[in-house]
This record gives C-alpha cells, structure tokens and sequence, in this order.
C-alpha cells in the first residue's frame, strides 16, 4: 500500500461529522489529481432552487486542500486554505451530480495554488476557482 493510499485513509475517517458527511461530499480520485463530487439535492440549494455558489466554493476549496495535503508531511506541516476566488457559469440543478477537480499551478515553501474546475456529470463547466493554500510548519 503506498504513502497516498494511507493519507486517503486518514482523510476518509476524519471526514465523519464533517461537512463532507452533512452534505454528501465523497472522493472519487486522489491520484495525480484530487476529485471530488456531490450529488445535488435540497441541501445544497439557494432560494431560487439552484446549487447555491458557496457549494461551489466549498467543494473547490476541499479538493485543494486534499490535493495539498498530498504534497506535504502532515506530520510536520499544517495546510489550510488561505484565499480563494471563484466565477460560477452555469446554474446546477437538483438531482445532477457536480464534480471538482483540482490541479496544481504552484508549489512554494509556503503557499501552493490549485485551480479547480467544477464540472457536471455529462462534463459541462459549471464554476472556476483559484484557491490559495498556507503551508505552515507546526
């Protein structure tokens, strides 16, 4: 079993009582690239009865972070979102699944910066991101 293999597992048991339990959140890929997906229903939804952006943003920021925190010694090192922006371009409805995917743009000493497209199942561009990672010793 490889290093990454073990870090999913530590990353899959820390997800119970979390966001990713609450909402639904599962990890369809870790390698190279971190997936992610969601299948859409109430809970996700704004007042007009779209996915709501923060979805959007929750899930770019998650894939990042994962995909960070494959990159580093989590022994030694903590890493957390630090900035992140996003443009959403096409509403998501109920009953679709979305799906983030991370892929890295930089790998400093201290920071790391994912781009993340979030996309629907038959593969449309839903939302984009750039999320800014710290990468802080502990």
């Amino acid at each position: 079993m490889s290093h990454q293999d073990d870090l999913f597992k530590v990353i899959q048991k820390k997800h119970k009582d979390t966001v990713f339990e609450a909402l639904g959140i599962s990890i369809e890929a870790y390698d190279p690239e971190v997936v992610i997906s969601l299948q859409v229903d109430h809970r996700h939804l704004q007042h007009a009865g779209i996915v709501h952006g923060g979805v959007y943003v929750l899930l770019a920021e998650s894939a990042a972070s994962i995909a960070g925190a494959f990159k580093v010694d989590l022994h030694n090192y903590d890493i957390f979102g630090m900035e992140i922006n996003a443009n959403h371009l096409k509403p998501t409805l109920p009953g679709q699944k979305i799906f983030a995917k991370s892929k890295l743009i930089h790998q400093g000493r201290s920071t790391m910066i994912y781009g993340v497209d979030i996309t629907n199942e038959v593969g449309g561009l839903v939302s984009i991101s750039r999320c800014t990672l710290a990468v802080r010793k502990k």
